[in-house]
C-alpha cells in the first residue's frame, strides 16, 4: 500500500470517528457507558471476525507459523484500547462533547513526545510543527478553550494518554504481526468483554449511571449502536490498523486529528451547530497540518 493511500484511509477513519461522537453522546440517553462499550464492540467484533479469519488463513497459506504467543501482545492493545474508550465514555457523562474533543485532541502531541522521550525515536521537525497546528486548530474549533475543569475533564485527559499509547501500539504491533484486521478484532472482543465485566461491577457497586439492562433500552439505542459498532468502531479502527502498517505513528496521529474537523462538520449538518470565524480558522489549521505531513520525506531524518 502506498503512503498516500494509507493516509487517505486514516482520514476516512477520522471522518467516521467524527460522526461517532454524536452516537456516543446520544446513546447514553438509553444505555450506561460500560454497557454501551460492551454492545458496541461486540457488534464490531462479530461483523469483522470473518475478515480476520480470511487474513489468518492467507497468512498460514503463505507458510507463516502462527503461535499463541504471537497473539498475546494483541491482548495488551485491547486492554489499552478499552481503558481509553471507557475513560472517554464515562467522562462524557460529566462534560460536553466540545470539551471532550478538545482534551482528547491532546494525544496529537503526546504521540511524538512518547516516541521521542520514552522510545528514543527522533521526530522530523515538520512533525512538531504539524502537531502544533493540529492541536491549536482543535482548540480553536472548540471556540477557544476549556471553560471548566472537573472530574469529567480529568477522565477525558487521562483517556488522551491511553489513545496516544494505543496509536503507538497499533503501529508497532500491527507491523510486527502482519495481521492488522486480526489485531482490530481482538481488541474489539477484549473491549467488549471488559465493558460487560465493568457493567456487572458497576451494578454491584451501585453506579447509578449503569441502569439494569432491558430489551427496550437496547432497541432505543439501536441506531447509535449500529453506527458506533460497525462504522465508527469496527470499520474505523480496522482502517487504522491496516493503514498504520504503511505510515509512522506521529504522522498517523496528526491525520487522525481530522476527527475533530469532521465532528464539527457533522455537528453542523445533523445538529444545527454553527462555527464562528474562529472555528473556521481552526478547520484551516487542521487542514494545513494534514497537508504539511504530506510534505515529509519518505525517510524521516531527525
Amino acid at each position: 500500500m502506498s503512503p498516500p493511500l494509507a493516509h487517505a484511509l486514516l482520514l476516512l477513519a477520522g471522518a467516521l470517528w467524527g460522526g461517532g461522537f454524536i452516537a456516543q453522546q446520544t446513546a447514553m440517553d438509553s444505555l450506561g457507558p460500560l454497557s454501551f462499550i460492551g454492545f458496541r464492540f461486540l457488534i464490531a467484533g462479530l461483523v469483522f471476525l470473518p475478515f480476520a479469519g480470511i487474513e489468518i488463513r492467507r497468512s498460514v497459506a503463505r507458510g507463516k507459523v502462527l503461535r499463541i504467543r504471537k497473539f498475546l501482545p494483541l491482548l495488551w492493545v485491547g486492554l489499552v484500547f478499552f481503558l481509553g474508550m471507557a475513560l472517554q465514555q464515562i467522562g462524557l457523562l460529566a462534560t460536553t462533547v466540545t470539551q471532550a474533543g478538545l482534551l482528547t485532541g491532546l494525544y496529537i502531541v503526546m504521540v511524538p513526545m512518547i516516541l521521542l522521550f520514552v522510545l528514543k525515536e527522533p521526530q522530523h521537525r515538520l512533525i512538531w510543527l504539524a502537531a502544533g497546528l493540529a492541536l491549536f486548530g482543535t482548540w480553536l474549533l472548540g471556540q477557544g478553550g476549556i471553560t471548566d475543569f472537573g472530574l469529567g475533564e480529568g477522565l477525558i485527559l487521562s483517556c488522551a494518554v491511553f489513545w496516544a499509547i494505543h496509536v503507538i501500539l497499533v503501529g508497532k504491533i500491527g507491523t510486527r504481526t502482519g495481521l492488522p484486521i486480526t489485531l482490530a478484532v481482538v481488541q474489539f472482543f477484549v473491549a467488549s468483554g471488559l465493558g460487560f465485566l465493568g457493567y456487572v461491577l458497576a451494578r454491584q457497586l451501585g453506579f447509578e449511571q449503569e441502569p439494569a439492562l432491558k430489551l427496550e433500552m437496547i432497541q432505543s439505542a439501536w441506531t447509535q449502536l449500529a453506527y458506533a459498532g460497525i462504522f465508527a468502531g469496527g470499520l474505523a479502527f480496522t482502517l487504522q490498523s491496516v493503514a498504520m502498517r504503511y505510515t509512522k505513528e506521529s504522522t498517523a496521529a496528526i491525520l487522525l486529528s481530522s476527527e475533530s474537523l469532521f465532528a464539527a462538520l457533522f455537528g453542523a449538518l445533523l445538529l444545527g451547530d454553527r462555527l464562528g470565524s474562529v472555528g473556521y480558522v481552526g478547520c484551516g489549521l487542521i487542514f494545513g497540518a494534514m497537508v504539511l505531513v504530506e510534505c515529509l520525506p519518505k525517510e524521516d531524518p531527525a
